[in-house]
Formats: C-alpha cells, sequence, structure tokens
C-alpha cells in the first residue's frame, strides 16, 4: 500500500467515512503445485490472483509455487497464517486434506481449495464447471478427426479428470457416433517426456486428435505439431505455440469468481451444471437413466468413464 493510499485512508477514518475493517489490510496467499509459468494449469491459477489484486481495494497477495501434494503443503500454509494471511487458496486438488487439518487449528483463516466434495467451517472448496467446454470441444474434434479415433493425456484418476473425459467423448460422439477416446495416464501433473511419449504413440495408432488436462499443454501441442495431428488444449490459450496443430481449447478464467470470494471472505460451495441421464458407463450399465440429474456428490465422485471411452480408470 502506497503512503499517499495510507493518508487518504487515515483522512476517511479521521472523518468517520470508513470503518476499522474498511482500512484494513487483506492478505490473502496462493499456493500452485507447480510453476506459475507453465502456461497451463498455474498459469490460471496465478492470472487469477493478479484480477483479485488489481480489482479488490486494501488486498495484498503472496503465492508460493512448487508446493508437492504432501505434508509439504501444510507448512507452506502455516508459513502463510503466521505472516498473517487471513484467506489461503489452495490451488491443487491434493492439498484438501491437509486444509480440511488446519482449517480446525486456525477456525479464523478461510481456507477456499480447488475442487473436491470436503468442506468445514472455514475451508470451502471452488471449481468451474468445464464439461460444457469439454463438450464443445468434443464436437470440434470429433467432427474434423478422419480416423474417429482421440487420444486423451491426463494425470491423475481424480473426479475433475473423468469428468472431463466423459464430457469430451461424448461431445465427440453427437457428431460421430463412432467416435472412442482412448486415455493414457501420467501419474504426474507435468511430465514431458510422459506427455511426449503418449502423443507419439497415439499418432502411431491412427489418432489424429489430442486432448489434455496436465499443468501445462506445451510439450502436447508442439509434438503434436510435429507430427501433424491435431490437439484441443486446456487451460490457457496457446494455439501461438503450435498454431497448425490447434483446434480449440477450454481456458479458465478464475479472476471474477476469485474476487467475489475475497469480497464475501467466506467459503463459497462450488455450484455444478447440471448433468442429465441418459449416460451409460464403460462397460454398458447405466451411470444414470434418461431425464436423471446427477448432483454434486455424484459429481465430485465421479469414478468412471462413459461408452466409447479406452482405457482404465485404475
Amino acid at each position: 500500500m502506497t503512503t499517499l493510499r495510507k493518508l487518504a485512508l487515515t483522512a476517511l477514518l479521521a472523518a468517520g467515512l470508513l470503518g476499522p475493517a474498511a482500512a484494513e489490510e487483506t492478505k490473502i496467499g496462493f499456493i500452485y503445485v507447480g510453476p506459475a509459468a507453465d502456461f497451463g494449469y498455474n498459469t490460471s491459477m496465478d492470472l487469477g490472483r493478479k484480477y483479485v489484486e488489481s480489482k479488490v481495494p486494501g488486498v495484498t497477495t503472496t503465492a508460493f509455487e512448487g508446493v508437492p501434494e504432501t505434508a509439504e503443503v501444510a507448512r507452506v500454509m502455516e508459513r502463510l497464517i503466521n505472516s498473517g494471511n487471513q484467506i489461503i487458496f489452495a490451488t491443487s486438488y491434493g492439498y484438501l486434506d491437509e486444509a480440511i487439518k488446519l482449517g480446525e487449528k486456525y477456525p479464523r483463516v478461510t481456507f477456499l481449495h480447488a475442487g473436491g466434495a470436503k468442506t468445514s467451517k472455514n475451508v470451502g472448496t471452488y471449481w468451474a464447471d468445464s464439461d460444457d467446454g469439454m463438450y464443445l470441444a468434443g464436437m470440434v474434434a470429433g467432427s474434423v478427426s478422419k480416423t474417429g479415433k482421440l487420444g486423451f493425456i491426463r494425470a491423475f484418476q481424480i473426479p475433475q479428470l473423468f469428468r472431463s473425459i466423459n464430457a469430451f467423448t461424448l461431445g465427440a460422439q453427437s457428431v460421430n457416433p463412432k467416435a472412442t477416446t482412448t486415455v493414457v495416464w501420467t501419474g504426474a501433473w507435468w511430465e514431458p517426456q510422459k506427455e511426449t511419449e503418449a502423443v507419439n504413440a497415439f499418432a502411431d495408432q491412427g489418432i489424429d486428435v489430442v486432448a489434455e488436462q496436465v499443468d501445462s499443454p506445451i510439450t502436447i501441442a508442439q509434438t503434436a505439431e510435429k507430427r501433424g495431428i491435431y490437439m484441443i488444449g486446456k487451460d490457457v490459450d496457446i494455439h501461438d505455440r503450435a498454431p497448425k496443430a490447434w483446434l480449440t481449447g477450454v481456458s479458465w478464467n478464475w479472476g471474477p469468481m476469485m474476487e467475489k470470494l475475497v469480497e464475501e471472505v467466506r467459503g463459497g460451495m462450488w455450484q455444478p451444471s447440471l448433468v442429465t441421464g441418459p449416460i451409460l458407463k464403460q462397460d454398458g450399465s447405466p451411470a444414470a437413466p434418461e431425464g436423471e440429474k446427477l448432483v454434486l456428490s455424484a459429481i465430485e465422485s465421479m469414478d468412471y468413464f462413459v461408452k466409447g471411452v479406452t482405457g482404465s480408470t485404475k
């Protein structure tokens, strides 16, 4: 906060125009599992942080990068709390258990976690429903693919990723009922060598459109371009990095949501879009009968593929 701004706030307080709470500076901590400059998921979260700083008066932010989804994140959270941060955005899926534990220890701190079904009095989750976007991206992939064979490179077997794969596949099948999606799991949010190998393996199998949900899309996009196939991006628009391969993508804009949460100073529960049946699982069994709507708990605990996806959920 600048000296001029401090003087202005002091004058307003003296005039009785602002209460002490309005003048008090709010410190907010952000924690990323990878580098903020990954041109993917962590970049999207950091853009949200910058948006909050630019839009919400009296806010300062601190960001920690490359924090693993282990007990290490608890130490980083403690460090932020001891530095006076009242709100913490824990932006990676594997941070939730530690946030719940620290929420009990620090009831006056608000923890906002990216995704997940667990909450408490001061630990909330936030997420954005990209299902519709992934469905539309699947329609694009299904329309462009000459073979009807699509590929998807994912990091971990978690509900958000199952949702994206399933929405993508259903979108592709809406324009090409015979379209199939083959899935490869890398076991890490950022694993360039495995990502390269997966794209090359897909191309060798006749798969001509590859989608992804890992932290950084750069490796997948550039490898797809070298192999002469297409790709669907996620998190951040990087079409300029692989213009010949890029078809479209689903990008996050976390800023307005984060701004709202900060202004409310409380954990905001994620409100999902409604997913309606009929939906068939990979083995043909029903996941949702025709007309039935999947509730939040069913969506956030999704652990299956829809019919038409090739690959193991384990």
